[in-house]
């Protein structure tokens, strides 16, 4: 029969372990002093910090259940010998694992540890700094003089001046640890203790060298945003790479679902976890009050399979989507990571809306089976009012918005009909608006239905608006310069006022249903400017002259001047017309126009208008007639094809030509 194996008395380990955690907790401090200060200045008080808790707790043996017995070398250097004190053992320990940290190959990475020695453990520190307390001028002296004496000279002086250990034993714990030259660590470590004098032992054990009395501080903020930007786009990055394994071979048909990046440029396809998702309450306590102050809204907001599919069509449409894309937009894929703003299901489709700094896409797919679709529109520069409503969905002759979340209330009103009441628009709590008529486009125009929105008290006193919906994906701002000399009249050169007043919307009671002429086509905002009244010949009545300006996002804006009769039944007469320019607006505060006009008495008159800096208007051709003032009207031969060319005189004597006409 075979004896069995012999194995230490559990209880006999047990107690070893006991003893040497007793002895790592009572010498703890100083311990963990010596390994602060011998290893290399150039890591820096935070990771030395860090590393000397880690070097003194991983001293503890007997990792495996079995405790080590180190001996003390014999004379013959055989390494047989007495068994060597738990203190003993604990200081070598830590001097060998501190000095390891100074040999490292040429050129090897501070960053890293040095070759065979284990990586960092416990303790670690995420988004803190911890350095020892900062002493008085003669502990920075010290700290100083230290940096400049090797490791091994630091490991002896702190031995020798700190722990009061005999030179034998220091040169004893020296060898232990590795060290190849302990004789001239120990001359070292004399001269140090010579140039610092008998004050050392008081400031060895000072706060400027006591890793274990620190204090913490933020690491740097905005480096360590950097540092995750970089990861996440790394991290980006390696996904696209992927993805472009997995792409379908030619003759096959991307699918959305598995785009991972854009096939025409290449560019990584931002994930769902990489959207920018602003906080709720942002808009009420920011300046830039648009569409970067919305927050994600909807309850899809974390389904990832739908903004997933979104990103992709957007990135890469399949040949089964044409996109909608609004003129002067440009359709790119995202380049960065855009901002999500609403994720949900409306009017029996998933909608999804992004914001990219200067666009708005919308995504939107079927809740069972069809074609998704994509609009992109520019909105760039947006403000209060122009990012105060987004179409979220459209169906049979009516639309639904998404408001801002800074819109306290909305109704609705028809443009034709200013003395109706408007009427309230129910909004759901995620902005959701109810449906509404959307403007008929081809039809007989007998209603022009309009948005009234009014902003909230947090950031704007009873600010109420119109937007008109016109096709695109941001309803269109209509606004509205009173003629001059009114009280609160002024030229374009001013910000026109919100369309909300009397005499605005009787003004667009007349001019309303011209709004299907720039439907689709980029609009940001419709102003319309009263820049000259006039009374007409033969006790006519009273006319009005307006510039009906439509500002696209890119800048230009085409111009239609509009004169009204005294017949509020009649709609405004066109009279003149002009393409990507910067006439009514602020930029150009000068216009003249004529027409012609038959009296009740059946005679014909050339009319002409200017605004308030015409001094005076010229008419010439089968009529030759001059006038001051910014009004004129002239009496023509009875003939309906009289032609005459309309000018102007400003006060500054600059002459201005009739609008429409090149000058």
């Amino acid at each position: 029969m075979h004896s069995p194996r012999q194995r230490p008395p559990v209880t006999g380990t047990r107690t070893a372990l006991d003893r040497a955690e007793s002895a790592l907790i009572g010498q703890y401090g100083d311990l963990t002093r010596l390994a602060y200060l011998t290893l290399p200045v150039s890591l820096g008080r935070h990771r030395r910090v860090l590393l000397a808790h880690g070097i003194v707790q991983r001293a503890l043996p007997g990792v495996r259940g079995r405790l080590p017995a180190p001996r003390r070398p014999d004379a013959d250097g055989d390494g047989a010998g007495a068994p060597v004190p738990e203190a003993r053992r604990l200081r070598r320990h830590v001097v060998r694992a501190a000095l390891a940290r100074e040999r490292r190959p040429r050129g090897w990475p501070a960053a890293l540890p040095p070759p065979g020695t284990l990586l960092p453990g416990l303790p670690l520190v995420w988004g803190l700094r911890l350095f020892p307390a900062a002493g008085g001028a003669e502990d920075m002296a010290l700290g100083r003089l230290l940096a400049t004496a090797p490791a091994e000279a630091r490991a002896a002086f702190l031995l020798l001046r700190l722990d009061g250990l005999p030179v034998a034993e220091v040169r004893e714990v020296l060898t232990g640890a590795g060290v190849r030259d302990p004789e001239g660590a120990l001359r070292a470590a004399d001269e140090l203790g010579s140039a610092v004098g008998e004050q050392a032992e008081r400031l060895l054990r000072s706060r400027e060298f006591d890793a274990c009395f620190v204090q913490t501080r933020p690491t740097d903020l905005l480096r360590r945003r950097r540092r995750l930007w970089c990861a996440w786009g790394t991290l980006a990055a390696l996904v696209g790479f992927l993805a472009l394994w997995a792409l379908p071979g030619p003759g096959q048909d991307p699918s959305p679902a598995g785009a991972g990046t854009d096939a025409r440029a290449g560019v990584p396809v931002p994930g769902p976890r990489q959207l920018t998702r602003t906080p709720a309450d942002v808009w009420a306590d920011t300046s830039r009050v648009d569409f970067t102050a919305w927050p994600a809204r909807g309850d899809r907001v974390d389904d990832d399979g739908l903004l997933s599919r979104a990103l992709s069509v957007w990135a890469r449409p399949p040949r089964s989507v044409r996109p909608a894309v609004a003129p002067d937009t440009p359709a790119e894929p995202p380049t960065r990571s855009p901002q999500l703003l609403y994720a949900g299901d409306v009017e029996g489709r998933a909608v999804v809306l992004f914001h990219d700094v200067q666009r708005i896409v919308r995504y939107s797919e079927p809740l069972t089976s069809g074609t998704p679709s994509l609009a992109i529109a520019r909105a760039d520069d947006a403000d209060v009012t122009t990012a105060a409503a987004v179409v979220v969905a459209r169906g049979r002759g009516t639309v639904r918005f998404l408001t801002a979340p800074w819109i306290a209330g909305a109704e609705t009103r028809d443009l034709l009909r200013p003395d109706s009441p408007a009427r309230r628009l129910r909004v759901a709590p995620d902005g959701v608006t109810g449906t509404v008529p959307a403007p008929a486009a081809r039809t007989a125009c007998d209603s022009v239905p309009v948005l009234q929105l009014r902003s909230s008290a947090r950031i704007v006193e009873k600010h109420a608006f119109l937007l008109s919906d016109l096709g695109g994906l941001s309803p269109v701002h209509l606004t509205y310069t009173p003629l001059p000399g009114t009280g609160t009249g002024a030229p374009p050169s001013r910000q026109p006022r919100e369309s909300t007043g009397a005499p605005a919307l009787v003004a667009w009671a007349r001019l309303g249903c011209g709004l299907r002429e720039v439907r689709g086509s980029g609009v940001r905002a419709v102003n319309v400017w009263d820049f000259a009244a006039q009374d007409l010949p033969e006790h006519g009545g009273r006319s009005v002259w307006s510039c009906v300006r439509a500002s696209t996002w890119r800048g230009p804006g085409d111009v239609v001047v509009r004169w009204r009769t005294p017949d509020a039944s009649a709609p405004a007469r066109v009279v003149a017309r002009a393409r990507s320019t910067a006439a009514c607006s602020r930029f150009g505060q000068h216009v003249v126009a004529g027409t012609r006009w038959r009296a009740g008495s059946g005679h014909w008159y050339v009319l002409a208008a200017g605004s308030r800096a015409v001094s005076r208007i010229e008419v010439a051709g089968d009529v030759t007639e001059s006038r001051a003032g910014r009004t004129l009207a002239v009496r023509t031969p009875e003939k309906s094809r009289t032609r005459v060319t309309v000018s102007g005189v400003l006060t500054n004597g600059d002459k201005l030509m009739e609008i429409g006409r090149d000058g």
